[in-house]
């Protein structure tokens, strides 16, 4: 994902560089940053299979809209969200790209508690950039990416969530969000260009009227070494949200990956949310490197190489924390 990163002043800029964001699997124990015992007889996330939905995802190939990766990605992930879910709805529509492409695509919303009037809602995206322009091998720069990291580690969470709260049932409502055509967008363009899918949910959301305590986007959150500061439009519009998941994240023993600090200002899904009126923070891996990102972004390398399931036990460890209290 991502279209740009605003970093604010060389105060911040020397801060990042001195800091320097299936349920019959079993955990292989790898994860050794959380070392709070469990006190109630709950439902564990399994790294191991948020990481399977990883690979799942990219056993497809690239997911750009308008291939049969892409088709085949969007059956498979209704079909999952169907097995755990109380209803899923899968919203279709055609959006018209930048470059005056039009796209077919489908976000897919998997939802519990659908009587509940207290609601979450958790997002990611399921697309991958159709070039990968960042790589260092201009001769491959028109190639898809495979989008391991960004952002099929959110969904790999997200799923791996919902397998947790089939067996678990949340005592709130929740909304499992998995928007289309987030990464289709211009480099250096309209912030406009990207998030079409959140964009349309935004304006034509899955039940008329729809609203939800606060919303927590998924981008970039499966990465080896992955740092997550605090990104400022979530600090401008759900600083109670944000203050939230960061202590969820300090009791959970993660507080090394979750970085009290903040980061970039990146135009990402969670915008349109926000303009919705639902205060939405991004938990995204924000790092000192040229792009702001991890090395692999929008390059033919953000391929499983990328994934550590440290990084997925963290982020789906403290949202669970987060939603439980």
């Amino acid at each position: 994902m991502k279209k740009m990163t605003t970093m604010i002043g060389a105060v911040l800029a020397a801060a990042m560089m001195m800091a320097a964001c299936g349920g019959t699997a079993t955990d292989n124990g790898d994860n050794q940053q959380d070392s709070t015992a469990q006190t109630e007889q709950t439902t564990a996330f399994n790294a191991d299979s948020a990481y399977a939905m990883v690979a799942r995802q990219c056993d497809f190939g690239p997911r750009v809209p308008g291939t049969e990766a892409h088709e085949a990605c969007g059956v498979w992930l209704a079909n999952e969200l169907r097995l755990r879910c109380d209803t899923v709805v899968e919203q279709r529509t055609t959006v018209t790209t930048f470059d005056g492409v039009t796209l077919h695509i489908t976000n897919l919303v998997g939802t519990f508690n659908p009587e509940a009037q207290d609601r979450v809602l958790l997002l990611a995206h399921w697309d991958c950039r159709p070039w990968a322009d960042n790589d260092a091998d201009e001769a491959r720069q028109r190639e898809p990416v495979m989008g391991a990291n960004d952002a099929a580690s959110g969904v790999g969470v997200l799923l791996e969530l919902a397998r947790v709260w089939q067996q678990e049932r949340p005592k709130v409502g929740i909304d499992i969000l998995l928007v289309d055509a987030e990464d289709w967008g211009e480099s250096g363009g309209d912030d406009d260009s990207w998030a079409l899918g959140t964009q349309y949910w935004a304006a034509h959301p899955h039940v008329a009227g729809y609203t939800a305590q606060y919303g927590i986007l998924l981008d970039m959150v499966g990465a080896h070494g992955a740092k997550f500061r605090r990104e400022q439009y979530s600090t401008y519009y759900a600083s109670d949200v944000q203050d939230r998941v960061w202590r969820a994240a300090n009791s959970e023993g993660f507080s090394s990956t979750f970085l009290n600090e903040p980061g970039g200002a990146v135009t990402d899904d969670h915008i349109a949310v926000n303009q919705r009126g639902i205060p939405c923070i991004d938990i995204i891996d924000m790092r000192a490197t040229p792009t702001g990102f991890f090395d692999a972004w929008h390059t033919t390398h953000d391929t499983m190489d990328q994934i550590d399931r440290n990084t997925l036990r963290a982020v789906g460890k403290t949202l669970l924390h987060t939603i439980r209290n």
